[in-house]
């Protein structure tokens, strides 16, 4: 069976990453015609628009993308590409599993949580203004819908994955309108799953927490700016870039599985990135498309590559970007 997928290589090391990534799923067996387009800094050079329609209408048509890191200028420039795709297509859920890999050198082990994030809300919505020079509003929307909308979503992964308990992350104590409409939606939703424990957390004691204690969280849900922080936070519980991936979700059947860190724009052209930012979501990529034989292939020829000793420089080695493919390829059997 041949397989359609929108595939956006990203800024930076995301053209070598990704090409990488296609060398290796190519050799489990599996089809997948690549239709692949632009986004970010390449996207805006040309046409002016970092995250160009027909980008957006390949997903849309495919329902399935794999994407790489999208710079979004800081302090200025143009309109985070990222938070436009979301709010073109609806993609108001984003799932990042935080686990321990087999390999990967990290402060802790048998880390397994997931942290659900609302994507197309908060500060994140990007409206603010300047009310008098040397002072800028920025304002942090929350509605009914979008909180329902994502907490509901956040319940029914918990329940479809076995997992038994749900905190809402929140800082109600200071913004209590907009995060205390956040808690109550979680609250009157929580009476719909009587089997999934839910508790609630404010941020800052959330983010210790997770450093000490990670063991003790199983599905986190929050919104946009919370979420984020998060997300970046347990990556560094699990050693980073090469552990993690990235989900993210619309209310029908639309996935887009993205590399959430490596920009790297000092390694490019060097043939030195660690391909695994883009080979774990392809790797979850694979399991949507009914591929679990290639993708478990790939997980367990990680493991047997990285606890062999053969890895990039970011993890201690000495492995190019294609040597370190080669020898997953080589381990594949």
């Amino acid at each position: 069976m041949t397989h359609t997928v929108t595939l956006i290589p990203g800024d930076g090391i995301g053209r070598e990453v990704a090409a990488a990534t296609r060398r290796l799923v190519a050799a489990t067996g599996v089809t997948i015609e690549w239709e692949e387009v632009s986004a970010g800094l390449q996207a805006f050079n040309r046409s002016g628009n970092p995250m160009p329609d027909d980008t957006v209408a390949s997903i849309r048509r495919n329902r399935v993308a794999l994407k790489g890191r999208i710079l979004t200028p800081v302090g200025k420039g143009y309109e985070s590409p990222n938070v436009r795709l979301r709010k073109e297509l609806n993609l108001f859920a984003a799932v990042r599993p935080i686990k321990s890999q087999p390999g990967v050198p990290s402060r802790y082990r048998d880390v397994d949580l997931v942290i659900i994030r609302e994507t197309t809300e908060d500060v994140y919505a990007g409206i603010e203004h300047r009310v008098v020079p040397g002072v800028v509003q920025s304002l942090k929307i929350t509605t009914a819908t979008a909180c329902r909308r994502v907490i509901r979503f956040a319940f029914e992964f918990a329940r479809a994955h076995g997992r038994k308990q749900l905190t809402l992350v929140h800082k109600a104590n200071i913004m209590k309108q907009s995060d205390g409409l956040f808690i109550r939606c979680g609250e009157e939703i929580a009476r719909d799953f009587p089997d999934v424990t839910f508790k609630t957390i404010i941020a800052d004691n959330a983010c210790m927490q997770m450093v000490r204690y990670p063991e003790q969280f199983d599905v986190l849900v929050a919104q946009n700016l919370f979420g984020d922080l998060l997300s970046d936070l347990g990556a560094g519980l699990v050693g980073g870039i090469s552990a993690v991936y990235g989900l993210l979700r619309d209310d029908s059947d639309i996935h887009v599985f993205e590399a959430i860190h490596g920009l790297a724009h000092e390694l490019e052209g060097q043939g030195v990135a660690n391909p695994l930012t883009f080979i774990r979501p392809a790797v979850e990529l694979l399991r949507h498309l009914g591929e679990g034989d290639a993708a478990s292939a790939i997980d367990r020829s990680i493991a047997a590559t990285l606890e062999a000793g053969i890895k990039t420089r970011d993890l201690g080695g000495e492995a190019s970007t294609e040597g370190f493919v080669d020898a997953l390829i080589a381990r594949l059997g």
